[in-house]
């Protein structure tokens, strides 16, 4: 192949800015298969956008792109937060709270729930 999925992702993108891409055009774009245009991403994500100082961004209507606007860095910011804490609480509500109910004195569910009761709110926070 010569050059790293993540090299010809980035390359990809950049070529395309200040539109983004779906999936099966960087596969085009980049002649990679699904899971190396994947990996390719999860560099970029990674490595690849700190070292070049782009943050890479996905939008169902554009895919993945880079933005120089900090509004769209933090709409995907926030994006991102809002399925993590979903992720998140529905692990507290169907796992930790009927742990917590069958076993109030668990030592173990306590401290997770003491730690995560902060994460959550915090994250609810930047969610907004």
């Amino acid at each position: 192949m010569g050059r790293w999925p993540g090299d010809l992702v980035r390359v990809a993108l950049m070529e395309a800015r200040p539109s983004g891409l779906q999936t099966r055009q960087l596969i085009t774009a980049t002649r990679l298969t699904k899971s190396q245009v994947e990996r390719g991403i999860w560099h970029l994500r990674d490595v690849g956008a700190a070292e070049h100082l782009t943050p890479i961004i996905w939008r169902r209507r554009d895919g993945y792109m880079f933005s120089d606007d900090p509004a769209d860095w933090i709409e995907y910011e926030k994006k991102q937060f809002r399925l993590i804490l979903g992720r998140l609480t529905r692990m507290i509500t169907g796992t930790l709270d009927p742990h917590l109910a069958h076993y109030p004195d668990d030592e173990w569910a306590q401290l997770a729930s003491a730690q995560l009761t902060g994460v959550r709110a915090t994250l609810a926070q930047l969610a907004k």
